[in-house]
């Protein structure tokens, strides 16, 4: 990847999802009923709940929690810089 003062430098959708992975985490809400879209392989949990997601900087999930500060805490054990999704 070049730049010069005339051409906005350019990343590959590779070097974009790499961005940031393995230092910065994302701590997302999301609704109980929609667990399987990311964990396929989680048990039914009953529906309406509010669960935090804790994904990495390329959308891979890293841990599922009840608790917003338990996703926050886990991100800071393992030295990742945590941004909010809405």
């Amino acid at each position: 990847m070049t730049c010069n003062d005339r051409t906005p430098a350019m990343m590959e959708p590779r070097e974009f999802k790499e961005l940031g992975a393995g230092q910065i985490a994302y701590v997302k809400p999301m609704k109980s009923e929609d667990l399987a879209a990311l964990f396929p392989d989680a048990p039914e949990v009953e529906p309406g709940l509010r669960l935090w997601v804790l994904l990495n900087a390329d959308g891979t999930p890293i841990m599922l929690s009840d608790s917003r500060d338990v996703a926050i805490a886990n991100a800071e054990e393992h030295d990742l810089r945590t941004v909010a999704l809405h």
